[in-house]
């Protein structure tokens, strides 16, 4: 594969064979991003799972302490519209909003959030919600009786991680824009979340492999052993 004059200035700036540590590839990844706009900072992983086992299907959600500079849209299907909408929900509806969401093939919305009595009527939707990965799940905290704490979460930088069925993970920690710092303790965040997901099952090497980079930016690797 050819790569661009700009990959291939910030390839040259990741030491061959290194594996650098959470606060250096924390810095470095700010100098790697080879677009002009605020890149997003994605963490990937290739964990040492079966995904087509239950039982090691690594899910869960977990709140960055900075966020990820990610601002997502919440639609609230709950009869609490009040509560929903004072916790900042952007969309707040019931059976109105599956409807709309079935006749106008409408998603002006990331993540939808809902009551446990909502959930008959959003079933109605599964067929369409499921395989865009917008059905609530009490897994991810997007079923919640407390609508209010579930829309703040999301609001606060709430993410979600997920292996996906090649056994890869991705999640997005940051824009490059964030101080290192920052940049460094929500990728520690991440990695604490993912090591106390591991399923029982697994033996020997959990994660694999782990790197960070940017929109567009080379892959960096990094280990945080002896961190968590």
């Amino acid at each position: 594969m050819v790569r661009g004059k700009k990959y291939t200035a910030a390839a040259s700036k990741i030491e061959a064979n290194k594996i650098y540590t959470v606060e250096e590839v924390a810095a470095l990844v700010k100098e790697t991003s080879t677009v002009k706009f605020d890149a997003t900072v994605d963490a990937s992983f290739k964990l040492n799972v079966d995904p087509k086992q239950a039982d090691q299907l690594v899910r869960g959600t977990l709140i960055l302490p900075h966020g990820n500079g990610k601002t997502k849209k919440v639609l609230a299907i709950t009869d609490k519209t009040e509560d929903a909408k004072a916790a900042g929900a952007d969309h707040v509806g019931g059976a109105e909003m599956i409807d709309k969401i079935l006749s106008q093939n409408w998603y002006d919305f990331d993540v939808i959030v809902a009551t446990p009595n909502m959930m008959g009527i959003i079933g109605k939707a599964a067929r369409v919600l499921g395989p865009k990965g917008l059905m609530p799940n009490p897994k991810t905290g997007t079923v919640n009786p407390n609508i209010a704490q579930a829309v703040k979460e999301i609001k606060a930088g709430k993410v979600e991680y997920r292996v996906d069925k090649e056994a890869n993970m991705h999640v997005s920690i940051a824009r490059v824009s964030f101080d290192a710092s920052k940049i460094a303790e929500n990728l520690d965040a991440l990695c604490a979340a993912i090591v106390k997901a591991k399923p029982a099952a697994v033996k020997g090497t959990y994660i694999k492999n782990a790197v960070l980079h940017t929109t567009m930016g080379p892959a960096i690797p990094f280990t945080f052993n002896g961190r968590i």
